[in-house]
């Protein structure tokens, strides 16, 4: 027997619609994670980027659990000595939520080149409203 390998060519890519209204961020995040690889598919392979578009609406009303929006901080560095800041999830909920959901799906991905092309396909907002309705996104 011989294992079948997806080829970059052969790959049908679709855009699938998340509604992150009231959904735990984990669960979601594990879920979006998985599609972007490729292993909802019966293609999937390990080296190859066989995932699908997705589109996150409503970002912003996100849930966490316990006291994750006061205790939780998200930290960025600007490369120069003392550079260093720091926000809660609440505070970064109310200037970028998407912010958020990219942190917890960047941290379920590989650690590689080939995550950072599967992230671009991530598309995250904090409204309704995004420029993807020509690409008629499916439900998922």
């Amino acid at each position: 027997m011989t294992t079948r390998l997806a080829k970059p060519s052969e790959i049908a890519r679709r855009w699938l619609l998340v509604d992150c209204r009231g959904q735990t961020l984990g669960r979601l995040a594990t879920r979006i994670a998985d599609v972007l690889r490729g292993k909802t598919k019966p293609i999937y392979t390990p080296h190859v980027d066989t995932g699908d578009f997705v589109v996150a609406i409503n970002a912003r009303e996100i849930r966490l659990t316990g006291q994750k929006l006061v205790q939780k901080r998200y930290w960025r560095h600007s490369g120069f000595p003392g550079g260093i800041s720091s926000k809660t999830a609440g505070q970064l909920r109310e200037t970028a939520p998407e912010r958020i959901l990219l942190h917890a799906v960047k941290g379920m991905l590989p650690k590689n080149a080939l995550a950072r092309h599967m992230l671009t396909k991530l598309k995250v907002y904090p409204g309704v409203e995004h420029p993807h309705s020509a690409q008629k996104p499916e439900a998922l």
